[in-house]
């Protein structure tokens, strides 16, 4: 198959957002192709900001590549800067200073951080850095600016003579007392400058005004809807920007399903059509409830970054965006996991099948190539990171060079210059091991049978110290346990008797305090046959169970002395 033909059959959600496009533009002939995403800078930016906009971006690419290039495109990141502030974060200094500002527009609050011109302007800069730490391609629009520099008075002005269409598609979707006194256009007063939720008296659409009044003083005002002297409420102010910037594409949550379509019915009254997209699914906590920024559960993005690399962050927001999924500390080793797998497998792989690799979206159609260890007997492919997480366990160090000897031991020309990804992946894991990994370990004594294996393993696995070969060692670790923990339902390759599950379980609970683990003759090979041994015989001591004790006790203390 070429590679139009599997561009054209790429099955991957990306590229089935980008061929809407392609057929809105076939339908338009339209010359460009605008993406959108929004941000309100109320709070500072979030896990879900990266997540629309990693997804936006995912989509873009698809579409480049359907296209070959050939309809540019642009990606807007824009600010609603002008909303008024509504309440006070908790999460900011000054707040009795914030709580006297406000309803100002975000871009007059003064900024409670003292490094920027307003609060708007702050975290305006903080969402700019954040999109460039991740190497995102992007134009940023802050609301403010396009108000008052007239971006958006036409349409502005078109949505103020088209007012008693406006309302019949808000009014309806209004409770009754905000029915009353709603009206779509917000003014800025003229002596304040806050943002006015008040009735409209009258709209003079030859004039291009508003009338309203004070509602503290009873004072009538006339107000021009252009320059930014007034706004609009969110869901008309949606779509007239859609409008305004001829916006294409744009996500939403699956919460906001009814205000888009009703902003895409305000866009159509506008003269425009409203953008392709799709409403992916909220994120939810360990408990399964929504993440919440006010309640604060989940993660947060520098939280998942200090245990895990973006592409791994990158990757669960492209798997099922239309199903909810949990965003907790435990889910981050798979995901890394899973971003090596895809990003081994993508070189030897056809064109169509790398279509569909979710490395291909992760980095825009050229990842790096993989980082295979090659030990004595070969290149072994990468190295996970729930093996590192569990060389971690046994080296109970949290210093990465003392892996890496761990490394180099098995695969001598393997180091942070040769390894870039894998040294990343060895601080990420260290730092995870230290803060979840080891408290949550549950060692055991092994039973007699058990007791009576793993000294036989000990005594088996002893001639090979030095041996680096990981299919020698795994074949005496199933012969050790054929014989304590046969399987007969089963059978090897050789026709011999297969081996219980038991087994592996009690190596993993007794040795590394976990109720799976990594296979064990990789693991022994990675370790080090001596080093295996003397983790054998500690299990067998009952040296690791103590161990673990001690340092949970000690944990606990630092915990109430603090």
């Amino acid at each position: 198959m070429t590679l139009p033909e599997s561009l054209a059959h790429a099955a991957a959600w990306p590229f089935e957002e980008a061929r809407k496009l392609l057929a809105r533009v076939e339908r338009t002939g339209q010359k460009q192709v605008v993406f959108e995403t929004g941000y309100g800078p109320s709070g500072l930016p979030h896990i879900g900001t990266f997540a629309e906009v990693a997804r936006t971006s995912m989509v873009r690419h698809a579409f480049h590549a359907l296209t070959d290039g050939a309809v540019p495109t642009r990606l807007i990141a824009f600010s609603d800067d002008m909303d008024g502030l509504r309440g006070v974060p908790d999460n900011v200094p000054r707040q009795d200073m914030l709580r006297g500002h406000l309803d100002l527009p975000l871009s007059s609050v003064p900024d409670p951080f003292g490094t920027h011109e307003s609060f708007a302007h702050h975290n305006n800069a903080r969402l700019r850095a954040f999109l460039d730490r991740f190497g995102f391609d992007y134009e940023f629009l802050s609301a403010t600016e396009c108000y008052r520099a007239g971006r958006f008075d036409a349409a502005l002005l078109r949505l103020l003579a088209r007012y008693d269409e406006v309302m019949a598609v808000m009014l309806p979707s209004l409770g009754e007392e905000r029915r009353a006194t709603y009206s779509p256009f917000l003014p800025l007063h003229p002596r304040t400058g806050r943002v006015m939720q008040v009735p409209v008296d009258a709209v003079d659409p030859g004039a291009g005004t508003i009338a309203w009044r004070d509602p503290e003083t009873g004072e009538r005002f006339e107000t021009p809807v252009t320059g930014g002297r007034a706004k609009l409420q969110w869901k008309p102010d949606w779509a007239m920007r859609w409008t305004a910037l001829g916006v294409d594409y744009e996500m939403a949550g699956k919460d906001l399903i009814d205000s888009v379509r009703l902003s895409g019915r305000i866009a159509r009254i506008l003269g425009a059509e409203p953008p392709e997209g799709f409403n992916y699914e909220l994120f939810l906590d360990q408990f399964g409830r929504k993440i919440s920024k006010s309640r604060g559960n989940g993660l947060t993005i520098d939280e998942w970054l200090a245990y895990a690399p973006a592409e791994s962050l990158a990757l669960f927001m492209f798997g099922k965006p239309r199903e909810a999924k949990r965003l907790h500390f435990d889910v981050i080793p798979r995901a890394v996991d899973d971003y090596l797998s895809h990003l081994e497998r993508f070189p030897a792989q056809p064109e169509a099948a790398r279509l569909t690799n979710p490395a291909w979206h992760i980095h825009a159609g050229a990842p790096p190539a993989p980082e295979p260890v090659t030990g004595p007997s070969g290149s072994v492919g990468m190295l996970s990171y729930t093996m590192l997480l569990n060389l971690a366990a046994v080296a109970n160090s949290e210093d990465p060079q003392v892996l890496w000897g761990f490394i180099r031991n098995y695969a001598p020309d393997a180091s942070p210059a040769t390894h870039p990804i894998l040294d990343r992946m060895v601080g990420h894991a260290v730092r995870y091991f230290h803060d979840f990994v080891r408290p949550e370990k549950s060692y055991r004594e092994p039973t007699e049978t058990e007791r009576t294996a793993l000294a036989e393993l000990r005594d088996a696995l002893a001639p090979h110290v030095g041996s680096t070969d990981q299919e020698g060692l795994q074949a005496v670790v199933y012969d050790v346990g054929r014989r304590h923990f046969p399987d007969p339902r089963t059978k090897g390759p050789d026709g011999r008797p297969g081996v219980s599950h038991a087994w592996f379980a009690a190596i993993y609970q007794v040795l590394l305090g976990e109720p799976r683990g990594p296979r064990f003759g990789s693991f022994v090979a990675l370790n080090g046959v001596a080093r295996s041994l003397d983790l054998i015989q500690a299990g067998l001591d009952g040296g690791l169970a103590r161990e673990h004790g001690a340092f949970l006790a000690a944990r606990a203390g630092i915990a109430a002395a603090s």
